[in-house]
Protein backbone atom coordinates (compact mmCIF):
# COMPACT_ATOMS: atom_id res chain seq x y z
CA UNK A 1 0.00 0.00 0.00
CA UNK A 2 1.34 3.42 -0.98
CA UNK A 3 1.52 5.68 2.07
CA UNK A 4 1.93 9.42 1.57
CA UNK A 5 3.84 11.40 4.18
CA UNK A 6 2.67 14.92 4.95
CA UNK A 7 4.78 17.40 6.90
CA UNK A 8 2.73 19.72 9.09
CA UNK A 9 5.47 22.38 9.30
CA UNK A 10 5.75 22.79 5.51
CA UNK A 11 2.25 21.84 4.36
CA UNK A 12 3.73 19.44 1.78
CA UNK A 13 3.01 15.76 1.21
CA UNK A 14 5.40 13.31 -0.49
CA UNK A 15 5.31 9.87 -2.01
CA UNK A 16 7.47 7.00 -0.65
CA UNK A 17 11.15 7.35 -1.46
CA UNK A 18 11.24 11.13 -1.50
CA UNK A 19 14.57 12.53 -0.31
CA UNK A 20 12.95 14.83 2.26
CA UNK A 21 13.82 13.91 5.88
CA UNK A 22 11.38 15.66 8.22
CA UNK A 23 11.24 15.02 11.96
CA UNK A 24 8.90 12.14 12.79
CA UNK A 25 6.74 14.18 15.16
CA UNK A 26 5.91 16.55 12.26
CA UNK A 27 4.70 13.82 9.89
CA UNK A 28 1.15 12.65 9.19
CA UNK A 29 0.46 9.70 6.89
CA UNK A 30 -2.33 9.22 4.37
CA UNK A 31 -3.27 6.25 2.21
CA UNK A 32 -4.64 8.51 -0.54
CA UNK A 33 -3.06 11.59 -2.07
CA UNK A 34 -6.56 13.05 -2.27
CA UNK A 35 -6.93 12.66 1.50
CA UNK A 36 -3.70 14.58 2.07
CA UNK A 37 -4.98 17.34 -0.20
CA UNK A 38 -8.34 17.38 1.58
CA UNK A 39 -6.40 17.93 4.82
CA UNK A 40 -4.74 21.01 3.31
CA UNK A 41 -1.39 19.66 2.09
CA UNK A 42 0.06 20.23 -1.39
CA UNK A 43 2.11 17.90 -3.57
CA UNK A 44 5.89 17.95 -3.27
CA UNK A 45 7.63 19.57 -6.24
CA UNK A 46 10.58 17.18 -5.96
CA UNK A 47 8.93 13.72 -5.90
CA UNK A 48 5.73 14.80 -7.74
CA UNK A 49 3.29 12.27 -6.23
CA UNK A 50 0.72 13.03 -8.92
CA UNK A 51 2.89 11.12 -11.40
CA UNK A 52 2.59 7.74 -9.70
CA UNK A 53 -0.39 5.42 -9.86
CA UNK A 54 -1.24 5.27 -6.19
CA UNK A 55 -3.78 2.68 -5.10
CA UNK A 56 -7.53 2.52 -4.86
CA UNK A 57 -8.46 1.15 -1.42
CA UNK A 58 -10.66 -1.77 -2.44
CA UNK A 59 -10.40 -3.22 1.08
CA UNK A 60 -12.84 -0.58 2.35
CA UNK A 61 -16.50 -1.61 2.79
CA UNK A 62 -18.18 -2.76 -0.40
CA UNK A 63 -20.47 0.27 -0.70
CA UNK A 64 -17.49 2.61 -0.43
CA UNK A 65 -15.61 0.65 -3.10
CA UNK A 66 -18.59 0.80 -5.44
CA UNK A 67 -18.96 4.52 -4.83
CA UNK A 68 -15.26 5.07 -5.55
CA UNK A 69 -15.62 3.16 -8.81
CA UNK A 70 -18.57 5.33 -9.85
CA UNK A 71 -16.65 8.50 -8.97
CA UNK A 72 -13.75 7.32 -11.12
CA UNK A 73 -16.22 6.66 -13.94
CA UNK A 74 -17.37 10.28 -13.82
CA UNK A 75 -20.55 10.08 -11.75
CA UNK A 76 -19.82 13.53 -10.25
CA UNK A 77 -18.89 15.29 -13.49
CA UNK A 78 -22.48 16.45 -13.88
CA UNK A 79 -24.28 14.66 -11.04
CA UNK A 80 -24.17 15.43 -7.32
CA UNK A 81 -23.31 13.43 -4.23
CA UNK A 82 -27.06 13.03 -3.69
CA UNK A 83 -27.39 11.48 -7.16
CA UNK A 84 -24.50 9.14 -6.40
CA UNK A 85 -26.06 8.13 -3.11
CA UNK A 86 -29.40 7.36 -4.78
CA UNK A 87 -27.67 5.05 -7.28
CA UNK A 88 -26.28 3.10 -4.33
CA UNK A 89 -29.42 3.23 -2.20
CA UNK A 90 -28.23 5.61 0.52
CA UNK A 91 -28.44 9.26 1.47
CA UNK A 92 -25.70 11.71 0.51
CA UNK A 93 -25.11 12.34 4.22
CA UNK A 94 -24.47 8.64 4.88
CA UNK A 95 -22.27 8.43 1.78
CA UNK A 96 -20.14 11.35 2.96
CA UNK A 97 -19.88 9.83 6.45
CA UNK A 98 -18.60 6.53 5.02
CA UNK A 99 -16.06 8.33 2.82
CA UNK A 100 -14.81 10.39 5.76
CA UNK A 101 -14.53 7.34 7.99
CA UNK A 102 -12.71 5.05 5.56
CA UNK A 103 -10.97 7.38 3.09
CA UNK A 104 -10.58 10.68 4.94
CA UNK A 105 -12.34 12.84 2.35
CA UNK A 106 -15.66 13.36 0.55
CA UNK A 107 -16.70 11.95 -2.85
CA UNK A 108 -16.44 15.46 -4.34
CA UNK A 109 -12.90 15.85 -2.99
CA UNK A 110 -11.87 12.50 -4.48
CA UNK A 111 -13.29 13.47 -7.88
CA UNK A 112 -11.59 16.87 -7.74
CA UNK A 113 -8.21 15.35 -6.86
CA UNK A 114 -8.35 12.79 -9.69
CA UNK A 115 -9.23 15.49 -12.23
CA UNK A 116 -6.44 17.74 -10.97
CA UNK A 117 -3.81 14.97 -11.03
CA UNK A 118 -4.83 13.93 -14.53
CA UNK A 119 -4.66 17.54 -15.70
CA UNK A 120 -1.23 18.00 -14.15
CA UNK A 121 0.10 14.93 -16.01
CA UNK A 122 -1.39 16.27 -19.24
CA UNK A 123 0.31 19.62 -18.71
CA UNK A 124 3.58 17.68 -18.39
CA UNK A 125 3.11 15.07 -21.13
CA UNK A 126 1.32 16.99 -23.89
CA UNK A 127 1.28 20.27 -25.72
CA UNK A 128 -2.50 20.65 -25.58
CA UNK A 129 -3.70 24.14 -24.75
CA UNK A 130 -4.71 24.89 -21.19
CA UNK A 131 -8.35 25.03 -22.28
CA UNK A 132 -8.11 21.61 -23.95
CA UNK A 133 -6.45 20.16 -20.85
CA UNK A 134 -9.27 21.54 -18.68
CA UNK A 135 -12.07 19.92 -20.64
CA UNK A 136 -10.10 16.73 -21.30
CA UNK A 137 -9.73 16.39 -17.52
CA UNK A 138 -13.47 16.58 -16.86
CA UNK A 139 -13.72 20.18 -15.62
CA UNK A 140 -16.90 22.02 -16.47
CA UNK A 141 -15.29 25.43 -17.04
CA UNK A 142 -11.93 27.18 -17.22
CA UNK A 143 -12.78 29.08 -14.03
CA UNK A 144 -13.37 25.82 -12.15
CA UNK A 145 -10.17 24.37 -13.61
CA UNK A 146 -8.00 27.35 -12.65
CA UNK A 147 -9.46 27.48 -9.14
CA UNK A 148 -8.94 23.76 -8.50
CA UNK A 149 -5.37 23.71 -9.81
CA UNK A 150 -4.48 26.66 -7.59
CA UNK A 151 -6.04 24.95 -4.58
CA UNK A 152 -4.35 21.57 -5.19
CA UNK A 153 -0.98 22.68 -6.60
CA UNK A 154 -0.75 26.30 -5.40
CA UNK A 155 -0.10 27.59 -8.94
CA UNK A 156 -1.95 28.46 -12.13
CA UNK A 157 -2.00 25.87 -14.96
CA UNK A 158 0.29 27.94 -17.18
CA UNK A 159 2.87 28.22 -14.40
CA UNK A 160 2.64 24.47 -13.78
CA UNK A 161 3.38 23.76 -17.44
CA UNK A 162 6.45 25.97 -17.30
CA UNK A 163 7.77 23.78 -14.48
CA UNK A 164 7.67 20.54 -16.46
CA UNK A 165 10.94 18.76 -16.98
CA UNK A 166 12.47 18.22 -20.39
CA UNK A 167 11.94 14.44 -20.23
CA UNK A 168 8.25 14.81 -19.38
CA UNK A 169 7.02 15.89 -22.80
CA UNK A 170 5.98 13.02 -25.05
CA UNK A 171 6.15 13.31 -28.82
CA UNK A 172 3.78 11.16 -30.87
CA UNK A 173 3.72 10.41 -34.58
CA UNK A 174 0.02 11.14 -34.81
CA UNK A 175 -2.49 11.05 -32.00
CA UNK A 176 -1.91 12.10 -28.41
CA UNK A 177 0.64 10.29 -26.24
CA UNK A 178 0.12 9.87 -22.49
CA UNK A 179 1.79 7.93 -19.72
CA UNK A 180 -0.35 5.47 -17.77
CA UNK A 181 1.21 5.29 -14.29
CA UNK A 182 1.34 1.80 -12.79
CA UNK A 183 2.66 0.46 -9.49
CA UNK A 184 5.39 -2.09 -10.35
CA UNK A 185 5.74 -4.95 -10.82
CA UNK A 186 3.30 -5.13 -13.74
CA UNK A 187 3.28 -8.14 -16.07
CA UNK A 188 2.71 -6.51 -19.44
CA UNK A 189 3.60 -9.71 -21.30
CA UNK A 190 0.82 -11.63 -19.55
CA UNK A 191 -1.65 -8.78 -20.12
CA UNK A 192 -0.73 -8.75 -23.81
CA UNK A 193 -1.05 -12.54 -24.07
CA UNK A 194 -4.53 -12.37 -22.52
CA UNK A 195 -5.60 -9.73 -25.04
CA UNK A 196 -4.06 -11.56 -28.00
CA UNK A 197 -5.90 -14.80 -27.17
CA UNK A 198 -9.25 -12.96 -27.04
CA UNK A 199 -8.83 -10.18 -29.61
CA UNK A 200 -12.09 -9.66 -31.54
CA UNK A 201 -11.34 -9.54 -35.29
CA UNK A 202 -11.91 -6.07 -36.68
CA UNK A 203 -12.14 -4.54 -33.20
CA UNK A 204 -8.89 -5.49 -31.42
CA UNK A 205 -5.40 -6.55 -32.44
CA UNK A 206 -2.07 -7.33 -30.79
CA UNK A 207 1.02 -6.80 -32.90
CA UNK A 208 4.68 -6.20 -32.08
CA UNK A 209 4.12 -5.65 -28.38
CA UNK A 210 1.27 -3.17 -28.92
CA UNK A 211 -2.42 -3.60 -28.15
CA UNK A 212 -4.85 -1.69 -30.38
CA UNK A 213 -8.61 -1.36 -30.37
CA UNK A 214 -11.40 0.71 -31.86
CA UNK A 215 -13.74 2.82 -29.77
CA UNK A 216 -16.54 5.29 -30.43
CA UNK A 217 -17.21 8.54 -28.58
CA UNK A 218 -20.71 9.92 -29.17
CA UNK A 219 -20.68 8.23 -32.56
CA UNK A 220 -17.18 9.42 -33.53
CA UNK A 221 -14.58 6.73 -34.26
CA UNK A 222 -11.33 6.43 -32.35
CA UNK A 223 -8.32 4.17 -32.02
CA UNK A 224 -6.32 3.39 -28.87
CA UNK A 225 -2.80 1.94 -28.81
CA UNK A 226 -1.00 0.77 -25.66
CA UNK A 227 2.56 -0.48 -25.34
CA UNK A 228 5.18 -0.98 -22.67
CA UNK A 229 6.67 2.23 -21.32
CA UNK A 230 9.10 2.42 -18.41
CA UNK A 231 9.32 0.60 -15.10
CA UNK A 232 6.37 2.52 -13.68
CA UNK A 233 4.18 3.28 -16.67
CA UNK A 234 2.68 2.13 -19.95
CA UNK A 235 2.35 4.40 -22.97
CA UNK A 236 -1.05 5.19 -24.46
CA UNK A 237 -1.48 6.80 -27.87
CA UNK A 238 -5.03 7.96 -28.53
CA UNK A 239 -6.53 8.91 -31.88
CA UNK A 240 -9.88 10.49 -30.97
CA UNK A 241 -12.43 12.78 -32.62
CA UNK A 242 -12.13 15.24 -29.70
CA UNK A 243 -10.34 15.50 -26.35
CA UNK A 244 -13.24 16.48 -24.09
CA UNK A 245 -13.67 13.87 -21.35
CA UNK A 246 -10.38 12.14 -22.19
CA UNK A 247 -9.94 11.37 -18.49
CA UNK A 248 -12.74 8.80 -18.72
CA UNK A 249 -11.20 7.15 -21.77
CA UNK A 250 -7.96 6.82 -19.85
CA UNK A 251 -9.72 5.49 -16.75
CA UNK A 252 -11.43 2.82 -18.87
CA UNK A 253 -8.07 1.81 -20.32
CA UNK A 254 -6.66 1.58 -16.82
CA UNK A 255 -9.51 -0.67 -15.73
CA UNK A 256 -9.20 -2.78 -18.86
CA UNK A 257 -5.54 -3.45 -18.10
CA UNK A 258 -5.91 -3.79 -14.33
CA UNK A 259 -3.64 -0.86 -13.51
CA UNK A 260 -5.46 0.25 -10.34
CA UNK A 261 -4.78 -2.46 -7.79
CA UNK A 262 -4.65 -2.99 -4.05
CA UNK A 263 -1.65 -5.18 -3.24
CA UNK A 264 -3.33 -6.28 -0.01
CA UNK A 265 -4.87 -9.11 -2.06
CA UNK A 266 -1.48 -10.44 -3.14
CA UNK A 267 -0.11 -10.07 0.39
CA UNK A 268 -2.96 -12.12 1.87
CA UNK A 269 -2.67 -14.86 -0.76
CA UNK A 270 1.13 -15.10 -0.75
CA UNK A 271 1.23 -17.75 1.97
CA UNK A 272 -1.38 -20.00 0.39
CA UNK A 273 0.08 -23.38 -0.71
CA UNK A 274 -1.77 -23.30 -4.05
CA UNK A 275 -1.80 -19.62 -5.05
CA UNK A 276 1.39 -18.53 -3.26
CA UNK A 277 3.79 -20.27 -5.72
CA UNK A 278 1.86 -18.83 -8.67
CA UNK A 279 2.11 -15.33 -7.19
CA UNK A 280 5.84 -15.81 -6.77
CA UNK A 281 6.20 -16.84 -10.42
CA UNK A 282 4.19 -13.90 -11.77
CA UNK A 283 4.10 -11.15 -9.11
CA UNK A 284 2.97 -8.56 -11.64
CA UNK A 285 -0.10 -10.43 -12.89
CA UNK A 286 -3.30 -8.40 -12.57
CA UNK A 287 -6.96 -9.31 -12.96
CA UNK A 288 -7.85 -8.35 -16.57
CA UNK A 289 -10.65 -5.85 -16.96
CA UNK A 290 -12.77 -4.84 -19.92
CA UNK A 291 -13.07 -1.81 -22.17
CA UNK A 292 -16.83 -2.28 -22.42
CA UNK A 293 -18.94 -4.23 -19.91
CA UNK A 294 -21.42 -5.34 -22.59
CA UNK A 295 -18.62 -6.48 -24.88
CA UNK A 296 -17.12 -8.49 -22.01
CA UNK A 297 -20.49 -10.08 -21.32
CA UNK A 298 -20.97 -11.17 -24.92
CA UNK A 299 -17.42 -12.55 -24.90
CA UNK A 300 -18.11 -14.56 -21.71
CA UNK A 301 -21.33 -15.99 -23.14
CA UNK A 302 -19.74 -16.86 -26.48
CA UNK A 303 -16.83 -18.53 -24.67
CA UNK A 304 -19.05 -21.12 -23.05
CA UNK A 305 -18.45 -23.56 -25.92
CA UNK A 306 -14.78 -23.85 -24.76
CA UNK A 307 -13.39 -23.45 -28.29
CA UNK A 308 -11.31 -20.24 -28.48
CA UNK A 309 -11.14 -20.27 -32.29
CA UNK A 310 -14.91 -20.63 -32.62
CA UNK A 311 -15.49 -17.98 -29.98
CA UNK A 312 -13.29 -15.45 -31.79
CA UNK A 313 -14.92 -16.31 -35.11
CA UNK A 314 -18.40 -15.72 -33.64
CA UNK A 315 -17.38 -12.42 -32.05
CA UNK A 316 -15.72 -11.29 -35.27
CA UNK A 317 -18.86 -12.18 -37.22
CA UNK A 318 -21.03 -10.21 -34.79
CA UNK A 319 -18.75 -7.20 -35.15
CA UNK A 320 -18.66 -7.47 -38.94
CA UNK A 321 -22.41 -7.86 -39.40
CA UNK A 322 -23.72 -5.64 -36.63
CA UNK A 323 -20.90 -3.33 -35.52
CA UNK A 324 -20.68 0.25 -36.69
CA UNK A 325 -18.07 0.64 -39.48
CA UNK A 326 -15.11 2.82 -38.48
CA UNK A 327 -12.96 3.00 -41.64
CA UNK A 328 -9.60 4.62 -41.96
CA UNK A 329 -8.13 3.58 -38.59
CA UNK A 330 -5.63 1.10 -40.02
CA UNK A 331 -4.14 -2.07 -38.51
CA UNK A 332 -7.04 -4.09 -39.94
CA UNK A 333 -9.46 -2.52 -37.45
CA UNK A 334 -12.65 -1.28 -39.04
CA UNK A 335 -15.51 -2.09 -36.67
CA UNK A 336 -16.82 -0.93 -33.32
CA UNK A 337 -18.36 -3.60 -31.14
CA UNK A 338 -22.17 -3.67 -31.55
CA UNK A 339 -24.39 -1.86 -29.05
CA UNK A 340 -26.84 -3.82 -26.85
CA UNK A 341 -29.95 -2.56 -28.63
CA UNK A 342 -28.49 -3.60 -32.01
CA UNK A 343 -27.73 -7.19 -30.99
CA UNK A 344 -31.03 -7.46 -29.14
CA UNK A 345 -32.90 -6.79 -32.41
CA UNK A 346 -30.60 -8.81 -34.70
CA UNK A 347 -31.57 -12.18 -36.20
CA UNK A 348 -28.18 -13.87 -36.39
CA UNK A 349 -26.70 -13.92 -32.83
CA UNK A 350 -27.28 -16.91 -30.51
CA UNK A 351 -30.41 -16.66 -28.38
CA UNK A 352 -28.51 -16.22 -25.08
CA UNK A 353 -26.61 -13.25 -26.49
CA UNK A 354 -29.80 -11.63 -27.79
CA UNK A 355 -31.51 -12.09 -24.41
CA UNK A 356 -28.48 -10.66 -22.60
CA UNK A 357 -28.37 -7.68 -24.98
CA UNK A 358 -32.08 -7.00 -24.43
CA UNK A 359 -31.70 -7.15 -20.63
CA UNK A 360 -28.75 -4.71 -20.73
CA UNK A 361 -30.60 -2.36 -23.09
CA UNK A 362 -33.66 -2.24 -20.80
CA UNK A 363 -31.60 -1.91 -17.60
CA UNK A 364 -32.74 -5.25 -16.18
CA UNK A 365 -29.06 -6.16 -15.91
CA UNK A 366 -26.82 -3.45 -14.42
CA UNK A 367 -23.17 -3.56 -15.47
CA UNK A 368 -22.19 -0.17 -14.00
CA UNK A 369 -20.91 -1.48 -10.66
CA UNK A 370 -24.00 -0.61 -8.62
CA UNK A 371 -25.18 -4.24 -8.33
CA UNK A 372 -23.56 -6.39 -5.63
CA UNK A 373 -21.88 -9.59 -6.82
CA UNK A 374 -24.69 -11.99 -5.76
CA UNK A 375 -27.28 -9.75 -7.41
CA UNK A 376 -25.22 -9.50 -10.60
CA UNK A 377 -24.71 -13.28 -10.81
CA UNK A 378 -28.39 -13.95 -10.15
CA UNK A 379 -29.51 -11.51 -12.85
CA UNK A 380 -27.16 -13.07 -15.39
CA UNK A 381 -27.92 -16.71 -14.68
CA UNK A 382 -31.66 -15.99 -14.80
CA UNK A 383 -31.23 -15.65 -18.57
CA UNK A 384 -31.54 -19.03 -20.30
CA UNK A 385 -28.23 -20.05 -21.82
CA UNK A 386 -25.95 -18.17 -19.40
CA UNK A 387 -24.20 -20.41 -16.89
CA UNK A 388 -22.73 -19.48 -13.54
CA UNK A 389 -19.15 -19.87 -14.80
CA UNK A 390 -19.74 -17.37 -17.61
CA UNK A 391 -21.41 -15.00 -15.14
CA UNK A 392 -18.38 -15.10 -12.85
CA UNK A 393 -16.02 -14.59 -15.79
CA UNK A 394 -17.92 -11.42 -16.64
CA UNK A 395 -17.92 -10.30 -13.01
CA UNK A 396 -14.13 -10.68 -12.90
CA UNK A 397 -13.79 -8.52 -16.01
CA UNK A 398 -16.04 -5.88 -14.41
CA UNK A 399 -13.69 -5.53 -11.44
CA UNK A 400 -15.50 -7.64 -8.85
CA UNK A 401 -12.69 -8.74 -6.49
CA UNK A 402 -14.41 -11.90 -5.21
CA UNK A 403 -15.77 -13.50 -8.40
CA UNK A 404 -14.68 -17.09 -9.00
CA UNK A 405 -15.53 -19.21 -12.10
CA UNK A 406 -15.39 -22.53 -10.26
CA UNK A 407 -16.66 -24.49 -13.25
CA UNK A 408 -13.98 -23.35 -15.68
CA UNK A 409 -12.06 -26.41 -16.95
CA UNK A 410 -8.70 -24.85 -16.07
CA UNK A 411 -9.87 -24.18 -12.51
CA UNK A 412 -11.30 -27.69 -12.14
CA UNK A 413 -8.09 -29.19 -13.54
CA UNK A 414 -6.05 -27.27 -10.96
CA UNK A 415 -8.30 -27.73 -7.92
CA UNK A 416 -10.49 -30.75 -8.65
CA UNK A 417 -14.28 -31.05 -8.59
CA UNK A 418 -14.48 -29.26 -5.21
CA UNK A 419 -12.93 -26.07 -6.62
CA UNK A 420 -15.58 -23.82 -5.10
CA UNK A 421 -14.96 -25.23 -1.62
CA UNK A 422 -11.19 -24.90 -1.97
CA UNK A 423 -11.55 -21.28 -3.07
CA UNK A 424 -13.46 -20.30 0.08
CA UNK A 425 -10.09 -19.78 1.78
CA UNK A 426 -9.26 -17.03 -0.72
CA UNK A 427 -12.20 -14.73 0.01
CA UNK A 428 -12.54 -11.81 -0.58
CA UNK A 429 -9.85 -11.92 -3.30
CA UNK A 430 -10.92 -14.94 -5.33
CA UNK A 431 -10.71 -13.04 -8.64
CA UNK A 432 -6.95 -12.65 -8.29
CA UNK A 433 -6.59 -16.31 -7.33
CA UNK A 434 -8.69 -17.36 -10.33
CA UNK A 435 -6.62 -15.18 -12.64
CA UNK A 436 -3.43 -16.92 -11.55
CA UNK A 437 -5.00 -20.35 -12.06
CA UNK A 438 -6.35 -19.45 -15.50
CA UNK A 439 -3.16 -17.76 -16.74
CA UNK A 440 -0.97 -20.59 -15.43
CA UNK A 441 -3.00 -22.84 -17.70
CA UNK A 442 -2.81 -20.48 -20.69
CA UNK A 443 0.88 -19.56 -20.49
CA UNK A 444 3.30 -22.42 -20.98
CA UNK A 445 6.52 -22.31 -18.92
CA UNK A 446 8.53 -21.72 -22.10
CA UNK A 447 6.38 -18.73 -22.90
CA UNK A 448 6.72 -17.09 -19.52
CA UNK A 449 8.77 -13.93 -19.38
CA UNK A 450 9.82 -11.58 -16.64
CA UNK A 451 7.32 -8.93 -15.53
CA UNK A 452 8.16 -5.24 -15.49
CA UNK A 453 10.33 -4.83 -12.39
CA UNK A 454 11.02 -1.65 -10.53
CA UNK A 455 14.75 -1.75 -11.23
CA UNK A 456 14.40 -1.58 -15.03
CA UNK A 457 15.52 1.59 -16.71
CA UNK A 458 12.92 3.81 -18.35
CA UNK A 459 13.48 3.63 -22.14
CA UNK A 460 11.00 6.36 -22.98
Amino acid sequence: MTTYSAVVTTGIYCRPGCGARPRAENVRTFELAAAAEAAGFRACLRCRPYRIAGEVPWDAPELVCRAVRLVIDGALDEGTEADLGRRLGMSSRHLRRLFHEYLGLTPDQLARSRRAHFARRMLDDTDLTVADVAFASGFGSLRQFNRTMREVFRAAPQALRQRRRRADRLAADGGLALRLPVEPPYDWDAALAFRAARAIPGVEAVDGGTYRRTITLDGGPGLLEVRRGGHDHLLLRAHLPYWEGLIHVVERVRRMLGLDVDFAAADLLAGDPVIGPLLKQRPGLRVPGAWGPFEAGVTAIAGQDRDPARTRALLGRLALLHGEPVPGLGAGLDRAFPAPRVLAAADGPPAAIRRFAAAVATGDIRLDGTAALPELIASLTAIPGIGETAAHHLAMRLGEPDAFPAGDPAVVAALGPDAAAVAEAWRPWRSLAATHLLMADELSPAGRSDPVHADRKDPS
